[in-house]
């Protein structure tokens, strides 16, 4: 196998009809030059340069070879370029794996604006409630919620989560506001069915827990199924914030109960593998995501 080095310190040799001269403007020994050239042509087993005291010459061999090397070294320069383009500005296909909920209710909408930002990336959005393997699956990045962030990767916090209860103005027009949470028995009340207590939902007063019963005219294992319902006006829905986070912010769901509010216990963290130099593509977009839920 040659070595692109040697190949270029060879061509720098032609270049300047000179082993001194290749090795000042290489900023290399004189010995280092000669020992290169040398083991060229070991490698080929033919004398690439006629040598004497006064002049220096490229053999038949060596002419053919130079030809050959400079097409090596301006191969090697626009790969060179072409790879570190990707670590002077984000470009290139971005893989990002995301909860169905976040995706659907945080995620989303703000891709748009991030990609119009960077039109040399490619997004693809995974959204899907498996635990990927960012190495094994391909991934640049995988957004998760969770208390602890899994060790081998590094972890940057988004949001803390809060479960919070919204519903429309169409509904809360209709059927008031609740002011406590007692007040859900008046309720109908939008179930997830396979969350902890599906027929209760917690609250906190005075720093105590306070769980109440709830029911209502639909259940659904889709919190996208459930966001909806409570945007059509059908009842109260009980959820982490970033399922229906735009659209409290569009003005479409409005929160009720706030000062009941749970505590956070878990938070959404971007993780991605470790590495000396972290891609712009996904530097940005970590900083995007962070930026974004940084703002009310």
């Amino acid at each position: 196998m040659l070595d692109l080095d040697a190949c270029r310190i060879f061509a720098r040799v032609v270049e300047t009809h000179s082993f001194s001269e290749a090795a000042r403007s290489l900023d290399i020994s004189l010995p280092v030059v000669s020992k290169q050239v040398a083991r060229l042509e070991r490698q080929l087993g033919t004398r690439l340069l006629n040598r004497t005291t006064r002049h220096l010459s490229l053999s038949e061999a060596g002419s053919a070879f130079h030809a050959h090397c400079l097409q090596l070294i301006e191969i090697a320069q626009t790969a060179e370029a072409a790879v570190s383009q990707f670590h002077l500005s984000p470009r290139g296909q971005l893989r990002v794996s995301a909860p169905v909920a976040f995706a659907n209710g945080s995620l989303a909408p703000l891709l748009p604006a991030f990609l119009e930002r960077y039109p040399d990336v490619q997004l693809e959005l995974d959204a899907s409630d498996r635990q990927v393997d960012l190495a094994e699956d391909g991934y640049d990045l995988a957004i998760r919620l969770t208390a602890r962030p899994p060790e081998g990767l590094v972890a940057r916090p988004l949001h803390r989560i809060r479960r919070l209860a919204c519903a429309a103005d169409v509904y809360l027009q209709r059927r008031g506001i609740p002011l406590k949470p007692e007040d859900l028995a008046q309720h109908n009340c939008l179930i997830y069915p396979q969350a902890e207590g599906a027929g209760t939902w917690t609250f906190e007063r005075d720093g105590r827990p306070l769980v109440v019963p709830v029911r209502g005219s639909f259940r659904s294992n889709s919190t996208e199924a459930l966001r909806q319902a409570a945007r059509l006006g059908l009842g109260v829905v009980y959820m982490r914030d970033y399922a229906v986070r735009q659209d409290l912010l569009d003005g479409n769901l409005h929160e009720v109960l706030a000062d009941y509010a749970p505590p956070s216990r878990a938070e959404l963290f971007a993780l991605y593998l470790p590495n000396r130099f972290l891609p712009p593509k996904v530097r940005v977009f970590i900083d995007y995501l962070v930026d974004c839920f940084d703002q009310p």
